[in-house]
């Protein structure tokens, strides 16, 4: 019997490997048809579940992340990149609303936040999205992780009403009316000095950001 040459063993290779390639292809895309809802759902659930952990869910009636504001590049609150500002609303009229936000001088960097705001301006309440603060020191801006579970430190950001001074927003240490840990004061800094630029920009963009019309 012939020996096969060393393209013919190339050509069968390449043959092989299409095969796998093509194979392995559609396995993926069948995967992908079959849970890319169900992963889409329940990033969904997850998303509604820390946006009423701050936004009573009794307060609205709409389709909350469905009504949805794209916000451009945004650095004024943090938002380099853009982010976006979901609108909750009771039989049509607006009510409130949650905004992305991010500190950029945590301890360890970027902090990034949700913020929630009434209609007239309030602060509702405020969780942190993802950090990198220091474990077992500056990481109680999390409620997950704060020791403090009775009253953990982001409780205080719940429901504030409109027109405070800018002044409270600031720690303690600073001449303000926010609590901090000893030891621990630039992550809580960061994140209230940030609740605080949220607060003055939707003041400033109140007309757009509670329009009457979903986006």
């Amino acid at each position: 019997m012939q020996e096969p040459t060393a393209g013919r063993l190339s050509f069968n290779n390449a043959l092989i490997m299409t095969a796998f390639t093509l194979v392995f292809t559609a396995l993926m895309a069948g995967t992908y048809l079959f849970t890319h809802e169900a992963i889409e759902k329940n990033i969904a659930e997850e998303k509604l579940l820390l946006i009423n952990a701050i936004l009573p869910q009794a307060l609205y009636d709409n389709a909350l992340l469905e009504d949805v504001l794209a916000l451009p590049p945004t650095p004024e609150i943090g938002l380099d990149d853009g982010g976006h500002v979901w609108r909750a609303r009771r039989q049509g009229e607006p009510v409130a609303l949650v905004i992305e936000a991010a500190a950029p001088d945590g301890y360890a960097g970027r902090i990034d936040l949700i913020v929630a705001v009434a209609q007239d301006g309030g602060l509702l309440g405020v969780r942190v999205t993802q950090h990198h603060e220091t474990p077992g020191l500056g990481d109680y801006i999390d409620p997950k992780k704060d020791k403090n579970k009775e009253r953990p430190w982001i409780s205080q950001f719940t429901n504030r009403p409109a027109d405070l001074p800018k002044e409270t927003w600031r720690v303690r240490k600073d001449g303000g009316e926010i609590d901090s840990v000893s030891g621990a004061t630039i992550s809580a800094r960061a994140v209230t000095e940030a609740v605080g630029r949220v607060l003055a920009y939707v003041a400033q963009h109140h007309e757009r950001l509670f329009a009457k019309e979903p986006a």
